[in-house]
């Protein structure tokens, strides 16, 4: 992993490590597609969504207000969760280099944790409500007769 500049501003650092995560995860995908089978599905899914957080922290960075730029980071953090079971899913079942899906879900799971916690900070420095309260509640679970 590089060594952080002292020169970032504005999130720099969490883009550009966004951006080495999209690439990792890419050269790990064209070595999975080689080799076939199953992996060849999940790689298409994987790209896509390993790929988006970068997208989105960019377009965060252009946002038109702090309810917009925790939006566009909302985005980019369902996305890096999803890459995450992906590359659970691929580490688990063995889909690829192991080392490499470990060392890539690793680093999923740390920057699902940054973005949280830009997110979290932003919307109560803005004084913004959570989207939490405006969560849908969960289905009752169905208990089987006896």
């Amino acid at each position: 992993m590089k060594e952080a500049s002292p020169f970032y501003e504005d999130g720099q650092d969490i883009r550009d490590r966004a951006f080495d995560f999209a690439c990792r995860v890419v050269r790990f995908c064209q070595r999975v597609y080689e080799d076939g089978g199953v992996g060849r599905m999940l790689v298409r899914q994987l790209v896509d969504s390993s790929t988006s957080l970068d997208a989105m922290l960019e377009e965060a960075r252009a946002a038109e207000s702090k309810r917009d730029f925790v939006s566009k980071c909302s985005i980019g953090l369902k996305e890096a969760r999803e890459a995450h079971v992906r590359l659970k899913v691929m580490e688990v079942c063995r889909i690829g280099p192991t080392v490499e899906a470990s060392a890539l879900r690793k680093e999923a799971d740390e920057l699902i944790a940054i973005v949280g916690a830009i997110i979290r900070n932003t919307r109560r420095n803005a004084g913004l409500a959570s989207s939490n309260s405006r969560r849908i509640p969960d289905s009752p679970r169905c208990i089987p007769n006896s």
